[in-house]
């Protein structure tokens, strides 16, 4: 974890900031059992369909996005979380300026 982070509140939003056309990340943490990242997406940005080994939990902060698991889409605004699956596929896409923390849990 970055030392700058370490012990003081800080809000999540002002962690990272929006880049026209682009998807932006940053790690906040990292462990041999998990990370724990925070992405800014840029309206109509995203991630293409993929799968990933770990469970995955998506906490928005700010914006809309579509979030599609296993075919199935769902919209997750400001303040929901959602659960992408180990081995399942999954997308993104920002229907609207979006920010989000994204933990992966790898035990």
């Amino acid at each position: 974890m970055s030392k700058e982070l370490e012990s003081i509140p800080i809000r999540l939003d002002d962690l990272i900031e929006y880049q026209e056309g682009s998807v932006v990340s940053r790690e906040i943490i990292r462990k041999e059992t998990g990370t724990v990242s925070i992405f800014a997406f840029d309206i109509g940005e995203g991630l293409s369909e993929h799968t990933a080994p770990f469970d995955a939990m998506v906490q928005v902060i700010d914006g809309r996005a579509e979030i599609i698991i296993a075919g199935n889409k769902n919209l997750v605004d400001e303040g929901d979380m959602i659960i992408m699956p180990a081995n399942i596929p999954h997308a993104l896409h920002a229907v609207e300026k979006f920010k989000m923390v994204l933990t992966m849990i790898r035990s």
